[in-house]
């Protein structure tokens, strides 16, 4: 019997000791930690393993393309793309296949999961799906990555501070080249609609979602290449103006970290006798998360930053009212992870039943508290927001899979503590 080739570079003992000489539809649960996860349509098979303490998912499939896609994660993890994580590369060459290993990527969502939890008559809620693939394309293409399946069961979803921020999962079709042309990017968008518009109307019928909602959904799939060009267009715009209104550099630099985008390098080329363009060297989506790890040393997703930001400057601001005198940012972000952060991720945490991580927990307390403050036109304070962040707790394991409102409505909360 020929034996399998590993590549694992996770080699502990519980991965290695799998059974990797059988084919994957043959491993019974009686004898490997096998999870049942749901997954949507795939075209190989997928299955989880629960080894060392860490969920693993596994694909089987032939050998050229296993190979093919465990390269194009690998670079998507160099380039520290939002992807799921390559572990290993088994080839069963008695079996003529091959299976490929990533790390399930805890806290994820399938968006069948979450659309099932929103009414139907919801559509900012989709679009928040929208803008996260909308922001992962344009992340791929700018790195030249061409996705050639771009579709919603092919994404994996994660709360990101008030955000959902987009992984691909899949990249069986993809193919890494230097740079993209128009004509590849304009194919992938293609893909995208017909991917996405085939995806919701078929959930919205397993639904039974009332028929006038197809049009919609059409109509909301059709609108996702204009949402990309937008966001394509601020990346990568080249304005011309009056070499002395150089304070539009300033106004193009705020508009690009307010997306999160952080400015490598800013040129100003001549053009003509008193014009100039302006070009701008933008690298990757982490900003205020760059920032907020500098200041405090804090690891987190963009989103999350850009509110836990918005957090320390207003306590930043206090201290400031209270003494008097201007309180160095280093200062500031030390009293704040002391008197604001810690005990505050502790309760939100606990008031959630301590679903999902503590850290959104915190991002949630802080929406919830905004949002009460504004009906109220006052502070409340956080013992009215905890209060209100407790009530939509998950009390058991059947509600931790539902969606808790905010006061508005407008924002979910989603228990992401089980796959």
């Amino acid at each position: 019997m020929a034996l399998p080739e590993l590549v694992l570079r996770a080699p502990c003992p519980g991965l290695l000791a799998l059974p990797w000489e059988l084919p994957l539809a043959e491993w019974q649960a009686t004898e490997v930690p096998l999870r049942d996860i749901a997954v949507g349509p795939s075209r190989h098979l997928v299955r989880f393993v629960e080894a060392d303490g860490e969920l693993w998912a596994l694909k089987d499939m032939p050998e050229r393309i296993a190979r093919r896609e465990y390269g194009v994660l690998r670079f998507l993890e160099e380039e520290c793309l939002p992807a799921v994580r390559p572990a290993g590369l088994v080839l069963q060459p008695e079996h003529d296949t091959a299976l490929l290993v990533t790390r399930y990527l805890q806290g994820s969502w399938q968006y069948r999961r979450l659309i099932m939890r929103l009414p139907p008559n919801q559509p900012r809620q989709r679009a928040r799906l929208f803008d996260g693939m909308i922001s992962l394309l344009v992340d791929l293409h700018r790195n030249g990555v061409f996705w050639g399946d771009c579709s919603l069961a092919n994404t994996l979803f994660m709360r990101d501070g008030q955000t959902l921020q987009a992984y691909l999962v899949d990249a069986e079709t993809s193919e890494i080249h230097a740079e993209l042309s128009d004509g590849q990017r304009e194919h992938d968008l293609t893909i995208m609609v017909e991917n996405v518009a085939a995806g919701m109307i078929d959930l919205a019928t397993r639904l039974e979602r009332p028929p006038e909602i197809i049009p919609q959904l059409i109509d909301e799939a059709n609108a996702l290449p204009d949402r990309y060009r937008a966001l394509w267009d601020v990346l990568h715009a080249a304005p011309v103006f009056a070499f002395g209104d150089r304070y539009r550099i300033e106004g193009t630099i705020r508009e690009l970290n307010d997306l999160g985008f952080a400015v490598d390098e800013v040129s100003l080329q001549p053009v003509g006798e008193d014009r100039a363009r302006l070009q701008v060297a933008v690298g990757d989506r982490n900003f205020h998360g760059d920032q907020l790890r500098k200041l405090t040393g804090l690891d987190v997703g963009e989103g999350q930053a850009r509110v836990l930001l918005g957090d320390l400057r207003a306590h930043q601001e206090w201290m400031c009212r209270r003494t008097g005198a201007e309180v160095p940012d280093r200062v500031a972000a030390r009293s704040w992870l002391d008197t604001c952060l810690t005990p505050g991720t502790r309760t939100a945490h606990e008031a959630l039943g301590r679903a999902g991580s503590d850290v959104q927990a915190y991002c949630d307390l802080l929406e919830v508290r905004w949002l009460l403050s504004e009906r109220a036109g006052r502070d409340v304070g956080n013992a009215a927001a905890l209060a209100e962040l407790g009530a939509s707790a998950p009390t058991d394991s059947a509600a931790k899979t539902a969606v808790a409102d905010t006061p508005t409505g407008q924002i979910p909360r989603f228990s992401d503590d089980e796959p």
